[in-house]
């Protein structure tokens, strides 16, 4: 077996499962989850019905780097959606389609890292996105943990490393919006990040998955690759930003997304990913050209998540430290006790299921960023959220 297997930390969902095992829900209390960052809203209609005309795409082996017509309808969007020039994203060297992010984000990895000098590391947010973690490890280099606090506004602390530090980190995870903390990465907050990896000599991998999910329809959330280019870096050097249909669409059972940016580690990336083989299939490329292209039921999607943070703030303010984030459809509230045995309670008093914030954070120089909070997904009918809030403000009560 891989030696490196046994350095892979538990899952969220799977420390929460152990956590519960033994608990008895509430009786008489309907089920709500805010655990799971699944979205709920109905799958993109256009989507739908484009994968149903083109099921004979099932007959064919799919091309690794994925139909042309697909790479020009990325480039359209990201031209479109990050004002970048018509011509500044070539579909041919630029993009490569992906089976959803997080199948991409993990086999980047294993492409960046060369693990033969000592101490290779790479850094990421803390809490953060596990897959980051296990990509690092299993690609033989150490997670390098980058707090996101309060006092940076939930963004990965780029001061937590020395300059030394920052010379082992061959790459940096990035996402924003983020996922716990739904803070959003400023212009001059990823220029800094792109000139530190000019001076360190590292990679960029932003994760973007959550950057059509915002609160001001006329502030959509900055990309890595719209920043390089307005700062002279046309060729997107160093950088590579990764997308999905999952939440922007509602498609996260068609495992459709891309990867875009420096046409080398694209090369290198699609050299690897030829024999990895997570291929789109014609019927699913059909589909997410038709997501690519359409915007309206976007706005729809956002307009949805903005009601329920309306709906919801109100009631969690009271109760938690807790900031309404700028974009992706989480809460990360500091309800000032112990995230797991409020999770416990949850579920034993109210039938509520939610993640203890420890379990997406590692500690790292003493601290564990997430304990004392819980992350909330609000995926649920507005309905729902609002009920899981209220049930949460009891327990809270309860627990004194």
């Amino acid at each position: 077996m891989n030696p490196r297997l046994h350095a892979l930390q538990p899952y969220p969902f799977e420390r929460l499962a152990n956590l519960l095992a033994d608990i008895e829900p509430a009786a008489g209390q309907s089920p709500i989850s805010l655990a799971i960052g699944e979205p709920q809203h109905p799958a993109a209609e256009v989507a739908v019905a484009a994968l149903a005309d083109h099921l004979q795409g099932m007959s064919h082996y799919p091309p690794t780097k994925g139909g042309a017509e697909l790479r020009q309808a990325i480039a359209q969007w990201l031209s479109f959606r990050f004002n970048l020039p018509s011509q500044a994203v070539d579909p041919e060297r630029h993009i490569l389609p992906a089976a959803g992010t997080r199948e991409a984000l993990f086999s980047f990895a294993q492409t960046i890292v060369d693990p033969r000098p000592e101490h290779a590391a790479v850094a990421m947010p803390n809490p953060g996105y596990q897959i980051y973690e296990g990509a690092t490890l299993l690609a033989g280099a150490q997670p390098l943990y980058l707090p996101c606090l309060p006092e940076t506004d939930f963004l990965a602390d780029l001061d937590a490393l020395s300059p030394a530090r920052w010379d082992r980190v061959q790459l940096l995870y990035l996402c924003s919006p983020g996922n716990p903390t739904g803070a959003v990465a400023d212009r001059d907050y990823l220029l800094r990040v792109l000139e530190l990896a000019e001076r360190h000599d590292f990679v960029i991998a932003a994760d973007e998955c959550y950057s059509e999910i915002y609160t001001d329809e006329a502030d959509p959330p900055p990309g890595l690759l719209d920043v390089a280019h307005a700062n002279g870096r046309t060729g997107f050097e160093r950088c590579v930003v990764f997308h999905s249909l999952s939440k922007r669409s509602n498609l996260p059972g068609l495992r459709s997304g891309f990867v875009a940016g420096d046409a080398e580690l694209i090369r290198q990336f699609l050299r690897y990913r030829t024999y990895h083989g997570a291929t789109l299939g014609g019927h699913v490329q059909a589909a997410s050209i038709a997501a690519w292209r359409d915007e309206t039921h976007v706005r729809e999607n956002r307009a949805r998540y903005r009601d329920k943070y309306d709906a919801v703030m109100p009631l969690l303010d009271p109760l938690a430290e807790v900031v309404r984030p700028r974009g992706s459809f989480y809460l990360w509230p500091a309800l000032g006790r112990d995230d797991e045995t409020l999770a416990v309670a949850a579920l034993r008093d109210e039938n509520l299921r939610v993640v203890p914030g420890r379990y997406l954070a590692r500690e790292a120089g003493g601290i564990n960023p997430g304990q004392g909070r819980l992350r909330l997904s609000l995926v649920a009918s507005t309905a729902d959220c609002v009920e899981a809030v209220t049930r949460l403000a009891r327990v809270c009560q309860t627990m004194g």
